[in-house]
């Protein structure tokens, strides 16, 4: 059995920023970081023990305290609750004697609730981790026994649409090096064009942000690049935990070398020689495809240094999570990077300026990287015949609950919400009550909206948002009071603490709708006060987008909340 001391000796000598990687190599080899481990770590990393205290109880995924031989993670999302989540919980409850969060008496198991998994197609989702050995998905939930012993389970993610950036089959491993290619993109990069040029030419072919907020990516790079410190580092946003979406790991697991060819092109636009890829702590699976890539294409040459035999050197880490929602806020996912909570930073200054190690650092996630290759190889004139004008190249699309084919799809923008649920997704099982379009920090549309083109600027002028791509399908059979419970419980749990208007208003907030069946006086204008504040006042985007289904409800279905229309 590995010993506490053999886990510390890659580590001494390195600085605080090793935190969490440490952190996990513990906690994978003992279940738990008990008083004895974190006070090696301080004097290994030099970091002050109540600090390291302090980071393993903001992490979801780190345990202070003995966790079981076997920890089940039950997802109870929005999608695995109307798949019967909660059935799983009382199932496995019952089979073991104890109730959630309680340690069997013989300290072999313990279940405890979990935010969305990111398996939301094949709901409902556990995460299964085994002291020694690791984590382990296990979707869909089919057979109890199988979340206490280790069982075989193949799951395949349908995968359909133009094909332009999804090219393998749901069967297909994932893809290897020699499958792949000589990363011929990056190779012409560097042969043929300057980093400016290089900028230009996705600058030109109107790419946006696949993450969220749609931000030009060619315009970033510009600011990356300009910007005087040094040296420069790339990011790559992998904590994919927006609720019901999942496109970021179907790339991740079957796609790695696109995912390390876009981040290698990215570096050499913006000059960086070093970049992080930081992947939530709930995707096991992906992160060991994504090690595997990264060291197979360090031995070809393609990550290093002089790759291709010029000046351009450039290495990958890859950084796991641990279980914090808010690391998708990028100056969160700093923090977490430099061995911290997570906590936002207040901006400005930007990270273009005043980033990772408080140098100029370009931020960019998994889809809109692998888009980078495409556009290298065959230009922007090429990727802009999918789409629109304002919402150019294909997009994908994560869709889970009441549809025939739950997957991920690759669509150009433009088509109907309506054509796309039916002519890619199969259909609706029953008749629609409600679309959440963006995830948990979305908004809910009806199904009299459902002819709204898919682009971001369609889906804008509705007040309404494509955000990460993630779409939840709700028939007539569901209660959206049990939904929007659901969704407050979510942020009340990821709210970091750091402001007031997010960390009050979550509990407030998810405080107002578990009475719903039996409001207060003035509830729904108090829900809208604590929406409003939350909005306008919180620091980050995970309280200013806290509300926005809640408040799109009661905009469409007022009689939820005790009103009229």
């Amino acid at each position: 059995m590995t010993s506490l001391e053999d886990l510390l000796v890659p580590y001494r000598g390195r600085a605080r920023d090793a935190l969490l990687p440490l952190l996990w190599d513990i906690q994978t080899a003992f279940g738990h970081i008990d008083h004895d481990a974190v006070q090696s770590i301080s004097h290994t990393l030099r970091v002050p023990a109540a600090e390291i205290y302090g980071v393993i109880h903001f992490y979801a995924l780190f345990h202070h305290q003995p966790t079981g031989h076997t920890t089940v993670y039950v997802c109870d999302s929005p999608s695995c609750g109307i798949a019967g989540a909660d059935r799983v919980i009382a199932a496995l409850s019952a089979r073991l004697g104890v109730p959630p969060g309680t340690l069997t008496p013989d300290g072999q198991f313990l279940v405890l609730h979990s935010p969305c998994l990111g398996l939301c197609e094949h709901a409902p989702a556990a995460l299964i981790a085994r002291r020694g050995a690791g984590e382990f998905a296990y979707a869909p939930v089919d057979d109890i026994d199988c979340l206490l012993v280790e069982c075989a389970q193949t799951r395949q993610t349908i995968t359909s649409g133009e094909g332009v950036m999804l090219t393998r089959q749901p069967q297909q491993p994932a893809q290897t090096l020699p499958e792949y290619g000589d990363y011929a993109a990056l190779r012409r990069a560097l042969a043929e064009m300057s980093p400016h040029r290089v900028i230009a030419e996705v600058d030109a072919a109107g790419l946006i942000g696949r993450g969220g907020a749609a931000f030009p990516t060619g315009t970033k790079w510009k600011l990356t690049h300009a910007a005087p410190a040094q040296p420069h580092y790339l990011v790559c946003n992998a904590d994919e935990s927006e609720p019901g979406t999942f496109k970021d790991r179907l790339l991740m697991e079957s796609q790695p070398h696109l995912l390390l060819e876009g981040m290698a092109l990215a570096a050499y636009a913006i000059g960086a020689s070093k970049g992080f890829l930081f992947i939530r702590g709930e995707y096991p699976e992906a992160a060991r495809h994504l090690q595997a890539a990264i060291d197979a294409a360090a031995a070809a040459g393609f990550l290093g240094a002089r790759i291709f035999d010029t000046d351009f050197s450039f290495d990958i880490e890859l950084r796991r999570g641990a279980g914090a929602y808010i690391c998708g806020e990028e100056t969160a996912l700093f923090e977490a990077i430099e061995g911290k909570r997570g906590f936002p930073r207040v901006k400005p200054p930007y990270p273009t300026t005043h980033g990772l190690f408080g140098k100029p650092t370009s931020v960019n996630n998994v889809e809109t990287l692998c888009a980078i290759p495409l556009i290298v190889a065959h230009g922007s004139a090429w990727f802009r015949q999918w789409g629109t004008a304002s919402s150019a190249g294909t997009k994908l699309v994560s869709v889970s609950g009441h549809v025939r084919r739950p997957g991920v799809y690759e669509i150009a923008p433009g088509l109907t919400l309506r054509q796309f649920l039916h002519d890619y997704c199969g259909g609706l099982v029953g008749p629609l009550r409600a679309v959440l379009m963006g995830g948990a920090a979305g908004t809910f549309l009806t199904p009299e909206e459902i002819d709204v083109p898919l682009t971001f600027e369609h889906l804008r002028a509705i007040g309404s948002t494509f955000g990460s791509g993630a779409i939840m399908v709700f028939n007539d059979t569901t209660d959206l009071r049990d939904v929007l419970r659901r969704l407050a419980r979510f942020f009340q749990h990821e709210s970091c603490g750091k402001c007031f208007p997010c960390q009050l208003g979550t509990q407030r907030q998810l405080e107002v709708l578990e009475r719903l069946e039996q409001p207060l006086p003035g509830d729904p204008q108090r829900l809208r006060d604590i929406g409003l504040t939350m909005t306008e006042a919180s620091l980050c985007g995970l309280g200013q987008t806290a509300a926005s289904a809640v408040l799109s409800a009661m905009q469409r279905w007022p009689e939820l909340f005790g009103e009229t229309k």
